[in-house]
């Protein structure tokens, strides 16, 4: 009786071993088939990933830095010009 419960439990454990290795297959199947729809849904609505946005943002500001510095020069070139001439 004791070698059947034994026969049974270890029978059990291998069940429930499979069911556990089947589940965590399933598991990255629906992981990888969400994961896929939703770079389908995102390529479809033209979102933009976010490193793009950061190199796009770090574009910018540069830009706006270079710009301010130009308007600074050119404020200070105008007020030379109408400066009255020392003659």
């Amino acid at each position: 009786m004791t070698q059947t419960s034994s026969r049974l439990f270890d029978e059990l454990a291998k069940v429930m071993t499979d069911a556990a290795g089947a589940a965590q297959g399933v598991r990255r199947e629906v992981e990888t088939l969400v994961r896929s729809q939703a770079d389908r849904v995102m390529s479809e609505m033209d979102v933009v990933r976010r490193e793009e946005f950061e190199a796009v943002k770090a574009m910018a500001e540069k830009a706006r830095i270079e710009n301010e510095a130009l308007a600074e020069r050119v404020a200070a070139l105008e007020a030379k010009l109408n400066e009255p001439s020392r003659s």
